[in-house]
């Protein structure tokens, strides 16, 4: 988005921890720190701009009943976010450096939006706190629910958080969160470093109760 060329002359004014939220064994996903003082040499900003394009394909609200609001949309890129940070967990240092830079641009990215809409220097910290806490927990959900072969609960109450979706809709949205993180795992790591991670196509076919609707 175009706030992330401004975080590149801004710092953030609130550098404290966020701490681990899962209580999971040590290797369950990390939590990368947003706050750190000490930047990565690894130009994640065309890696996140893929992420937020794909987060806002049509077809995930038009036709599959994801919430079209700036809520629905950060959950969006929440989804997208915590698939490749997932891919990245088991590609070594270089992957792990990578996804510390990519939560970075996340947050930074965050922290812009939020003082384009005028927040002031402390209401930021205290609401950018308040996003990563929640990002947080939804990688902790989304990724429970994976490794247990099922989401819908975890999208359920996250990504259709402020809807209420059909069964189908969930199904669909389970259906694509499983393909796009076999599209990853089969994706060279080069690739989604350069910026081209590849979540297979959002197709999700005619939903029961919507038919064919166009954005």
């Amino acid at each position: 988005s175009a706030a992330i060329e401004k975080r590149r002359h801004r710092g953030h004014s609130n550098r404290t921890a966020v701490p681990r939220l899962s209580r999971k064994p040590a290797h369950a996903m990390p939590a990368w720190n947003p706050f750190r003082l000490k930047p990565v040499a690894f130009p994640a900003e065309e890696l996140y701009a893929a992420i937020v394009e794909r987060s806002r394909d049509p077809r995930f609200y038009a036709a599959h009943g994801g919430p079209y609001s700036r809520d629905g949309r950060f959950e969006m890129v929440t989804l997208h976010a915590y698939l490749v940070l997932r891919r990245l967990r088991a590609g070594g240092p270089a992957a792990e450096q990578a996804a510390q830079a990519l939560v970075d641009v996340l947050f930074a990215d965050m922290d812009a939006n939020l003082r384009e809409m005028g927040a002031g220097d402390l209401g930021v910290g205290k609401r950018v706190k308040r996003m990563a806490t929640g990002f947080y927990g939804r990688v902790a959900a989304y990724d429970e629910g994976q490794a247990k072969g099922d989401a819908r609960e975890a999208l359920r109450r996250n990504l259709f958080g402020t809807v209420s979706p059909s069964p189908a809709e969930i199904d669909a949205m389970a259906g694509y969160l499983g393909r796009a993180e076999t599209a990853l795992a089969g994706q060279e790591l080069a690739e989604i470093l350069a910026g081209r991670p590849d979540f297979g196509r959002p197709d999700f076919g005619p939903i029961e109760g919507r038919g064919e609707e166009s954005p």
